[in-house]
């Protein structure tokens, strides 16, 4: 199985207006990224909304994705939550509904410390067995983690991976890289999210991209992991320009919107963000409509 290398691919999680997951939606879009042969699935990350659904709906998604999957494709599932003894529980959940991996970012109301997320991500790997992905997105947790600090935590048996940041531009990805290899055990695997930071990352040898596109277009995602793998860097960098216009509207409207209003353009699901979060006004959803016609998406 493909855990923790190549394209990752994290959908959204259709819910109704109440929370409940709609397993049939669900089922919908991870069997879109199932056909499309992506390494893995990504599911209940940011952008599959893990933060807003109870424990019981999480599971619910869970189970209807690996249903789904057969086993065709890796899957990974977030399981953030505030405190220890829950993440636990929702690892355990996991790995019973059949996930293959899962994903972990220090949710927390109060700042924490080095010593404290150490403690957290220990716990859980010991607990839940499963391999796990460390979750660094400081965007949202008000947390970063040093590359001494993935270092440490690549050493605790079970902590397979992370995901971070991505790079603007070559030297800063192969500092990235570099630092983060340096500190990391053998084999411990790194990868990147943040779409339009990804390129230069691959180029500079990250093993995997955690992937929103993905989530819903695979292929050009597929287009520039294959240019580099080729050694052909200059079409993967190429790709990535030619899909600057939506990486413009990732950046101004978030990525997590778009992809909502993609899928509904799509007809995939017609699930919105859960409330407090609003999806876009119909004249953003119509931008969303002419960049995916004009980049072929559709």
């Amino acid at each position: 199985m493909a855990l923790f290398t190549g394209l990752s691919a994290f959908p959204i999680t259709p819910a109704d207006a109440e929370g409940r997951v709609d397993a049939e939606g669900v089922q919908k879009v991870v069997g879109r990224l199932v056909e499309a042969r992506v390494d893995s699935i990504g599911l209940l990350g940011s952008t599959g909304t893990y933060a807003y659904l109870t424990r019981e709906e999480r599971r619910r998604a869970v189970e209807a994705a690996v249903e789904r999957v057969q086993g065709a494709v890796p899957v990974m599932v977030g399981i953030g939550a505030t405190t220890t003894a829950e993440v636990i529980r929702l690892g355990q959940d996991a790995k019973a509904a059949g996930a293959d991996a899962v994903l972990l970012a220090p949710v927390s109301y109060l700042p924490l410390s080095d010593a404290e997320v150490a403690a957290h991500f220990e716990a859980v790997a010991g607990a839940v067995a499963l391999p796990l992905c460390i979750y660094n997105n400081p965007t949202v947790t008000r947390f970063t983690f040093s590359p001494e600090l993935i270092g440490r935590l690549s050493q605790v048996e079970g902590i397979a991976a992370v995901k971070t940041h991505g790079a603007d531009t070559a030297q800063e990805a192969q500092d990235l890289i570099a630092d983060l290899r340096s500190e990391c055990a053998p084999g411990f695997s790194i990868g990147c999210s943040a779409d339009w930071r990804l390129t230069e990352p691959l180029i500079a040898g990250a093993d995997a991209w955690y992937s929103v596109l993905g989530g819903i277009f695979p292929k050009p995602c597929q287009t520039i992991i294959a240019a580099v793998k080729a050694g052909d860097v200059a079409a993967a960098r190429a790709e990535n320009v030619r899909l600057k216009p939506l990486w413009d509207l990732f950046a101004e409207l978030t990525s997590f919107r778009v992809v909502y209003a993609a899928n509904s353009l799509l007809g995939l699901t017609d699930a919105q963000p859960p409330r407090p979060l609003l999806g876009l006004s119909a004249q953003d959803r119509g931008r969303v409509e002419r960049v995916i016609a004009d980049l072929g998406l559709a």
